[in-house]
């Protein structure tokens, strides 16, 4: 992916998928809360609170939420700024009402954690940073300034100086830790959903080629019978009319055009036939079709085969394998040097692949991690220069891996030889592999469905 290119999945775009209506919902259940536990401390509990300035203070979220109401259209979504605003005057509001209300002597301190979790999960890093270093400040001071809470025989409720000590670091480590594990998390499960989204666009796009190839052979196989007649027709009646040379003119040029016919429709259905004979393959010639887009870009693509040919497993032409193996083989094309050797291997169990090149192989601190969605590679890294405009985001290896694996295969990525050492181009000094392995039930088309192996080729109905 260029560097230039943004993802429409990005975590600044999702910050603004959030409606105004929701963070309005939840301040009013803020506001509910807030009321309900002073009134409780006030009439239950006897507590001499200023009364005056936290009903100041929870009047001016009132009012933010009716200006929010009034001013906006209720299907309005806040960008990640507006966000960022709303969550940092709930943080602000709640340190004032905590500050009237005992400060760290308050047991409801804790929802101090609220908005800086908030944040971590929807907003960007720059944001949660902000917030978190906010929280962190207000926390510190109402540890040391606070109005403090009073009974109505006068006496003021106060926790030991160890235990105000103990909350203040508790809280901190607390924002920091709940902060940094969310921003983690959802960072997480956002680049697998993200990664899973073009999979499947990615699939999508592989079914959709495949379906129009067979929609198109099919045609042209249907088409050729009568092409073939009209041919045949003008061909006679070019001979009938050779001493009309106006009207012969007319039946040279439909014979032309059914041959242009003919051959449009030869072209366009390159990509296979809706057959039933084509809807599988033998292995090596799903593994060239794959191939096939990269055959032409420089770099010598060799093609083994380790049992014997005749004994070679016909395989269901799925886009997920052929899409997936193009992504492998594409990668290796890309990291070679001059060669790329694809190897087949099978067994009465197993359907094997490799594919290797003669790069540098793959960076040894992201060996275990190939396979994971956007994976960054550290500034500078020289692999970069190889790859002009390339940021390294690991999402092709992981549309591949995850393709195959829906298919059934199972694999591994290894390094042939240590990256560092300069390569040779040989057979024998290899970069990157990747090995890809099926059991032969899950592939082979003879074991998965004997319908599939024979049949009539079915007419396209509307």
């Amino acid at each position: 992916m260029p560097e230039s290119t943004v993802s429409p999945f990005s975590g600044r775009t999702r910050a603004n998928w959030i409606r105004l209506r929701t963070m309005i919902l939840l301040r009013w259940f803020a506001i509910a809360g807030q009321l309900t536990a002073i009134t409780v401390a006030q009439h239950w509990y006897g507590l001499q609170l200023e009364l005056g300035l936290c009903y100041l203070a929870i009047g001016a979220s009132v009012i933010a939420n009716l200006v929010a109401i009034f001013v906006f259209p209720e299907n309005k979504r806040l960008s990640e700024v507006e966000n960022m605003l709303m969550v940092l005057f709930d943080l602000l509001q709640l340190s004032v009402l905590l500050f009237l209300t005992g400060g760290l002597h308050n047991p409801f301190a804790l929802l101090m954690l609220g908005p800086v979790t908030i944040s971590a999960a929807v907003l960007t890093l720059r944001s949660t940073v902000l917030l978190g270093s906010t929280a962190i400040l207000m926390v510190s001071i109402l540890s040391q300034f606070h109005l403090p809470l009073r009974t109505e025989a006068g006496l003021i409720l106060e926790f030991p100086q160890l235990f105000v000590f103990g909350n203040w670091i508790a809280l901190i480590i607390a924002i920091v830790f709940i902060s940094a594990y969310s921003v983690r998390v959802t960072s997480e499960i956002n680049s697998m959903s993200d990664a899973l989204a073009a999979t499947q666009m990615a699939l999508a796009r592989e079914q959709k080629l495949t379906d129009l190839g067979g929609v198109v052979a099919a045609a042209a196989h249907e088409l050729g019978t009568p092409l073939a007649t009209i041919k045949l027709a003008s061909g006679e009646l070019i001979e009938e009319l050779a001493d009309r040379p106006e009207l012969r003119e007319d039946a040279v040029l439909i014979r032309e055009q059914a041959d242009r016919c003919r051959d449009i429709l030869r072209n366009m259905g390159r990509a296979g036939k809706d057959d039933l004979h084509m809807r599988q393959a033998p292995l090596m010639a799903v593994v060239e079709e794959a191939a096939e887009p990269h055959m032409a870009r420089g770099k010598t693509v060799h093609f083994h085969h380790l049992e014997n040919p005749k004994q070679q497993p016909d395989i269901l032409r799925k886009p997920e394998i052929i899409h997936g193996l193009r992504n492998l083989i594409q990668n290796a094309v890309d990291f070679a040097e001059l060669d790329v050797w694809i190897e087949a291997g099978w067994t009465e169990t197993e359907v094997s692949l490799r594919i290797m090149d003669d790069g540098r192989g793959f960076p040894p601190h992201l060996l275990g991690r190939i396979g994971d969605p956007f994976m960054r590679r550290r500034p500078g890294n020289p692999e970069r220069r190889l790859r002009p405009g390339y940021e390294g985001m690991g999402l092709g290896l992981f549309i591949a891996k995850t393709l195959l694996e829906r298919s059934g295969a199972e694999l591994r990525f290894a390094n042939g030889r240590d990256p560092a050492v300069p390569s040779e181009g040989s057979h024998s000094d290899l970069g990157a592999i990747v090995e890809v392995t099926w059991a032969r039930d899950r592939i082979d088309v003879k074991a998965v469905d004997q319908s599939r192996v024979l049949g009539e080729n079915r007419p396209i109905t509307a």
